[in-house]
C-alpha cells in the first residue's frame, strides 16, 4: 500500500493534516444521476492508500464515498474516521445564507458522517435550477451574496458541522472580497491547474494569503465529453519527458502538480492507473524539464461556458476574465 504525503490545512482544531493526492469521483453520469461510483471501487481505492475523496453535492457520489468509508472502518481497513479526509461542496442551488447550514446537513447525511473535513462553495455564482442540466441555462445563472454565503459557511464550521472551509473555481478578485470581511479566512481554493493552464498569479496570490490549492483537471479532464479535452495528452513535450524518464504522462502532469506545491485531484477508476497515480513521491523533475514545462503556452481549454451555455452572460464573462 502507498504512503501519501500530507499538508497542513488550517482548521477549527488547528492545523490538520490534508493528503496531498485526492481520488476526485466528478462523472458525467455521477451527475446525470446514474451511478458510476460503486463503494466497492472506493475500498480498492483505500486498499492502494487514498485517503482523501473529493466529492460534491451535485456529483452525486456523496453516498458511496459514506458507504465505502463506513466499510473500511467494519473491515478494518482503517482504524477510526480520522484517517480519512473528506471534501464535498456547496452546490449553487443553495449558495443563499440560509440554505448553506440545510445544505452540509443533507451533505452529511448522505455521507453517513458526524463531519466534513473541508467543505467548499462550488463555484462563485448562483443558479437557480433546482434539477442541474448541463449546459446550465444562462438565464438560471444569477449573481452570489458572497457575504451572506460566507458567513453560512462559517457557521458550518463553528457548529463543527466541517472542521475546515474554502472556495472553489474562485478568483483574487473574490478571495479578496471574502477575506475583507471573513472571521474565518478560506483555507483552500480549488481551481484547474495543468501544465498546460497554470495559474501561477492565482497560485501565487492563494500562498502569500496561506490559501493551499487543490489543482482539479490535472490532466484536462481528458475523456470528459462535458467539459475536458484532451490537450494535455497530447502536448510533445510532456510525451517526451515521459518518454526519457520511463513514466506516463499522467505521472510526469502529477509529479509537476506536486513538486508545485499543491493539493492534486485525480479521477480514474482504472486499477492500474490509480496505482500508477500515487507512483509519483520516490523520483523527481530535472530543472531543465521543468524549465520546458514552465515554457508551454498557456490556454484555458476548460471554458465555463462548455458548464454553463453558450450565450452571453456577464456573471460567467467576469468570472472567466477574473481566473488568472
Amino acid at each position: 500500500m502507498a504512503t501519501i504525503e500530507v499538508k497542513m490545512i488550517s482548521s477549527s482544531e488547528g492545523p490538520r493534516p490534508i493528503p496531498v493526492i485526492a481520488l476526485g469521483t466528478a462523472t458525467e453520469s455521477g451527475i446525470a444521476r446514474i451511478e458510476t461510483v460503486t463503494p466497492s471501487t472506493l475500498i480498492e481505492a483505500i486498499k492502494m492508500g487514498y485517503r482523501h475523496f473529493d466529492s460534491a453535492a451535485v456529483y452525486g457520489t456523496e453516498k458511496p464515498v459514506g458507504e465505502a468509508i463506513a466499510e473500511a472502518l467494519r473491515s478494518g481497513l482503517i482504524k477510526s474516521r480520522s484517517e480519512v479526509f473528506v471534501t464535498t461542496k456547496l452546490w449553487c442551488n443553495s449558495a443563499d445564507r440560509h440554505l448553506v447550514v440545510p445544505a452540509i446537513k443533507e451533505s452529511l447525511k448522505n455521507l453517513g458522517l458526524d463531519y466534513i473535513d473541508l467543505y467548499l462553495i462550488h463555484w462563485p455564482f448562483k443558479i437557480t435550477q433546482d434539477e442541474l442540466k448541463l449546459p446550465i441555462p444562462n438565464e438560471c445563472i444569477v449573481p452570489i451574496d458572497i457575504k451572506a454565503v460566507w458567513e453560512g459557511m462559517e457557521e458550518c464550521q463553528n457548529l463543527g458541522l466541517a472542521k475546515s472551509i474554502g472556495v472553489s473555481n474562485f478568483s483574487s478578485k473574490r478571495i479578496k472580497q471574502i477575506l475583507s470581511f471573513a472571521k474565518i479566512s478560506p483555507a483552500l481554493n480549488q481551481i484547474e491547474v495543468n501544465p498546460l493552464w497554470q495559474q501561477k498569479k492565482l497560485r501565487e496570490f492563494c500562498e502569500k494569503n496561506d490559501i493551499i490549492v487543490t489543482a482539479y483537471s490535472p490532466l484536462g479532464a481528458a475523456g470528459n465529453n462535458t467539459w475536458g479535452h484532451s490537450h494535455v495528452m497530447e502536448c510533445d513535450v510532456l510525451q517526451n519527458i515521459a518518454r526519457s524518464k520511463g513514466k506516463t504522462l499522467a505521472q510526469i502532469c502529477l509529479r509537476w502538480l506536486y513538486e508545485q506545491g499543491v493539493i492534486i485531484a485525480i479521477k480514474s477508476f482504472n486499477t492500474e492507473r490509480m496505482k500508477q497515480n500515487l507512483d509519483i513521491f520516490d523520483w523527481s523533475l530535472t530543472q531543465e524539464e521543468l524549465n520546458k514545462i514552465d515554457q508551454i503556452p498557456q490556454c484555458k481549454y476548460t471554458s465555463l461556458n462548455r458548464i454553463a451555455g453558450t450565450g452571453n452572460n456577464d456573471i460567467l464573462a467576469e468570472i472567466d476574465a477574473d481566473i488568472d
